[in-house]
């Protein structure tokens, strides 16, 4: 048994306003505010464990968690989280991802459905831009004068400190 250093009387307890029920189905706007590796139940395999925080029309707060599997025993369930991840790229605007904290801070539409069944609760099914159109992807950086079109700069010699 544990003691508590203090008695809490639930009438002077704060009353909370959670609401845990599924949102509707439907789209909606979300903002990525989290994403972590995880190691599967198996322990053969690893999934993106992503936090999505709702942004609007409405529910705005709500949070929806998301797994997608980058490397699983089954090859279906590898296929459709690296085509989910492809998506979410897409629709932030990036062009590569070698980070998960790459992730946090995009903004997106997400498509929710509602599963019932021993595991009751939102799932998310689609993912698209806000308002339709993606932002320019990120592309590596470029250094002056490999402007596309631009003819390619001729090849340099090695710096002088690396000459003999």
């Amino acid at each position: 048994m544990a003691f508590l250093d203090e008695e809490y009387s639930v009438d002077t307890l704060p009353q909370g306003t959670s609401n845990f029920e599924p949102l509707p189905e439907g789209w909606y706007n979300a903002a990525i505010t989290g994403a972590e590796i995880k190691g599967t139940k198996a322990g053969d395999g690893k999934y993106i464990a992503c936090k999505y925080t709702i942004t609007g029309p409405s529910h705005q707060g709500r949070v929806i968690f998301g797994n997608l599997n980058i490397k699983n025993a089954s090859t279906k369930a590898e296929e459709i989280g690296r085509q989910q991840l492809g998506e979410i790229m897409r629709a932030i605007g990036l062009a590569k991802v070698s980070d998960t904290d790459q992730l946090i801070g995009g903004n997106l539409g997400i498509k929710l459905i509602v599963k019932t069944g021993e595991y009751a609760g939102n799932e998310v099914k689609g993912y698209r831009a806000i308002g339709g159109v993606a932002p320019a992807a990120v592309a590596p950086f470029k250094p002056m004068g490999s402007v596309a079109g631009a003819p390619a700069a001729p090849a340099k010699s090695a710096p002088p400190w690396a000459k003999k």
